[in-house]
This record gives structure tokens, C-alpha cells and sequence, in this order.
């Protein structure tokens, strides 16, 4: 394994190796190359003089794993590295095909590997949840502490997974098989129904860079969503049981993408997570809470 560096569209400078270890100075995009010989492409905020900690975050889908402004800045104000990448089929990174939910922690245990991070915070959006929870799950040793924001569960018949979906027919699609996903791609369209006002109005403001950075994934195209959707669907390949780190669930009681019952789901099943119900919330304001997430995870570490 190692890092294939590369000059991001912000100005960033190069990094220094180490003894082995990557040691960047500014925020940089690079490129890590696992075991299998597949390409992540990873982008890195840099450290910071508080060295409070990393966070490895889980982008939603689609997105190309580019670092968003409000992440950043939320980081930054509170001495946290930000890590980010485009999962297998997104934003630059080799697609994997048939990956499943606990495939995202060999990939981002070869990332900080090679970014010389031995501990982090493993915080995931929407489609970025159920990843951050694998590296709970998988890699114990290293997560100080997870969180999701209006990350879907498990597929399950303990209860109607569907119900409250806006538009679940990608999912469905997922459920009868790969293939039938691919076939639903040519014709798959985003329901506006799916977000509420308040999500718009977040979308306008201060999140305005995930609906920038969506639009660029989806441009590039569906390969990264397909792969998700199957992936959400089939079995996660671990066991939520086995989270040991301190863990938040923050879910939208009005969520149309990915409902309230998905957020109650995870808190009865991650061991000791906190539940943060907004009920107002949709899929988008409540990320809104990501710096109140961030102080807490920052106080149990």
C-alpha cells in the first residue's frame, strides 16, 4: 500500500514522508492504494496545532468524498483533522464490485495507515452511517468514538423498512438483485418530494456544498449509488453488537429519505448510543447538529 499524491483544485502543497508515515502540511488530495491493488481517493484537511483528534468522514450517496465546507469548518474550529474519501465507485476511487457495508473498514484502515492516524472518529451522513458503524464494528482499537446523521439500518423484516420512504423504488430494485438496480439506474430521477423545506433551505445555506458536491457524483456517474443501495440492503457483514466505541444516532423525525424508524432501529442496536431526535428535522437540517456531535465525541475521547 501506499500514497499516489496529487495537487488539489484549492491550492494545496505537497506532503513529506516519514519514516514511512505521510505527514501533510496543508489540505491535500492523494491517492491510496490498498492491498488488492484498487485506488481511494482520499482527501486530508492536514493536522492542526490543538491536535484534538481525526475525523474519518463517511460521505452520503452520491457524493465524491471532497471535503464539504461545513465539515471542515466545523472541524477546524474545534482542532480536528478531517479525512474524507470517495468510496469504491465514487469521486476517483476504483469501483469494488459487490463490496458490502464492512468492506468500507479494510479501506479506511489502509487510509490512515498511510496518513500515519492511529485513532479517529468515525462520523457518517445518510449513506456515509452505516460505513462509519463498520469501522466501530471492525476496528475497535481505533474508533474513539462514531456517529450517524440520518444514517439508514439494516434491511429487516422487524418492521416495515420502507414505510415513510418518499421513494424507495431504488431500494426495492436493490432487494430483487444487482442487476435489477442497474436496470432501475436508466430511469431513476430524484423525487423533490423527498426533502422538506427546512432541508431546502439548508441545501441554500450553509450545506450548500453537499448539494454541489451530489450533483458532481451524479454527473460522473451511477456506479458508487448502485453499489451503496445493494450494499444497504444485503447483510452488513457485522455485527452492530460489536460497537464498543461511544456512539450517537442523530435522526429527522420528519425524514423522507431515510425514516425516524431507521434512527430508533440503530440506537436499540448500537450498544449505549445516545439518540438525538430532532422531530422538526428532515434528511438534511439535521445535520445541522454535526458541531454539538463533534463536541460530544471531543468530550468522551
Amino acid at each position: 500500500m501506499g500514497i499516489d499524491q496529487r495537487t488539489s483544485s484549492h491550492g494545496e502543497t505537497e506532503g513529506v514522508r516519514h519514516s514511512g508515515r505521510y505527514a501533510p502540511r496543508m489540505s491535500e488530495t492523494h491517492d491510496v492504494v490498498t492491498a488488492d491493488g484498487r485506488i481511494l481517493r482520499v482527501h486530508d484537511s492536514g493536522e492542526l496545532p490543538a491536535g484534538a483528534g481525526t475525523v474519518v468522514w463517511h460521505t452520503g450517496s452520491p457524493q465524491t468524498g471532497a471535503l464539504l465546507t461545513p465539515v471542515l469548518e466545523a472541524c477546524a474550529a474545534r482542532g480536528l483533522r478531517l479525512v474524507s474519501y470517495g468510496r469504491p465507485g465514487y469521486g476517483g476511487s476504483t469501483a469494488n464490485l459487490r463490496r458490502n457495508v464492512a468492506s468500507a473498514a479494510p479501506d479506511v484502515e489502509a487510509i490512515v495507515d498511510a496518513l500515519g492516524i492511529r485513532h479517529f472518529f468515525s462520523v457518517g451522513a445518510s449513506g456515509g452511517g452505516p460505513h462509519a458503524l463498520a469501522c466501530a464494528a471492525l476496528l475497535p482499537d481505533r474508533v474513539t468514538g462514531v456517529a450517524t446523521l440520518a444514517g439508514i439500518a439494516p434491511f429487516t423484516d422487524e418492521y416495515d423498512w420502507f414505510a415513510g420512504m418518499q421513494a424507495p423504488s431504488a431500494l426495492r430494485a436493490a432487494l430483487v438483485s444487482p442487476e435489477a438496480r442497474e436496470e432501475f439506474a436508466k430511469v431513476d430521477d430524484f423525487d423533490p418530494e423527498c426533502f422538506l423545506p427546512v432541508d431546502y433551505d439548508t441545501l441554500r445555506e450553509e450545506w450548500a456544498s453537499l448539494g454541489e458536491d451530489s450533483g458532481r457524483a451524479g454527473a460522473a456517474g451511477s456506479r458508487g449509488l448502485i453499489d451503496d443501495d445493494v450494499a444497504f440492503v444485503a447483510p452488513w457483514g457485522f455485527d452492530l453488537g460489536r460497537v464498543t466505541a461511544p456512539a450517537i444516532v442523530a435522526q429527522g423525525g420528519l425524514d423522507r429519505v431515510v425514516p425516524a424508524s431507521h434512527g430508533i432501529w440503530l440506537h436499540d442496536h448500537v450498544p449505549g448510543s445516545e439518540f438525538w431526535e430532532r422531530p422538526d428535522a428532515g434528511h438534511i437540517s439535521i445535520l445541522r447538529l454535526l458541531p454539538e456531535v463533534l463536541d460530544r465525541l471531543v468530550e468522551w475521547a
